[in-house]
């Protein structure tokens, strides 16, 4: 139990690292509006990430009776995760990522809405979420109780670490550069690289 909340928490921190939409969602909200406007952001967020999580980790285990599917789901999940190192260290290289031009009102009753739109209308949310629970029905030493404390951990620390990015957000300003978001982006991608190319490996060789 102790391991999976470790991997959990250890997974969080990874994916509250990763730069994107809902990052610069949070902090321009900060910025703007104040911490309780990126809180209420920060909720809507969460609350889309706990919708994925139900689907992807009902989905992956009501197809686990099929054959040849854990080899699927091994090189599947590892593509996946590979893209989104790829795709991070592409960002990298190039200008700041946008809201992707979602625009919403200022008030403050449209903050929630705002977090749980841009979060869940992202292809690349659900995506990751499916490598997850790739990851956790291929752990031969997780039950649903190991899942549970698994996934406990990473929703608790990228919503922690949401709203510490809000919190600070003002008074960091000077120190979150371009330069500094590049190389966070590039350590970022490498590191779901090496992620994808073991869960491939893995499958490999079963």
């Amino acid at each position: 139990m102790i391991a999976a909340l470790l991997e959990g928490l250890s997974m969080g921190l990874l994916l509250s690292a990763l730069i994107g939409p809902v990052f610069f969602t949070l902090i321009q909200s900060s910025l703007e509006y104040g911490f309780r406007y990126a809180a209420l952001a920060a909720l809507g967020i969460l609350l889309s990430d706990c919708i994925y999580v139900l689907i992807t980790y009902f989905g992956v285990s009501y197809l686990s009776g099929i054959d040849y599917f854990e080899f699927v789901l091994g090189v599947f999940g590892g593509l996946i995760l590979f893209g989104f190192g790829i795709s991070n260290l592409i960002k990298a290289k190039t200008s700041r990522p946008n809201s992707g031009g979602i625009t919403l009102p200022i008030q403050k009753k449209t903050a929630f809405l705002k977090g749980f739109s841009i979060n869940g209308i992202n292809p690349f949310v659900l995506l990751f979420w499916v490598s997850i629970a790739s990851l956790v029905h291929l752990k031969p030493d997780y039950g649903k109780a190991e899942a549970g404390i698994y996934y406990l951990g990473i929703l608790g620390t990228v919503f922690s670490i949401d709203l510490l990015k809000a919190y600070v957000a003002k008074k960091l300003r000077p120190l979150v550069t371009p330069r500094l978001m590049k190389i966070l982006g590039f350590l970022v991608g490498l590191i779901m690289i090496g992620f994808g190319t073991r869960m491939i490996y893995w499958a490999l060789n079963q």
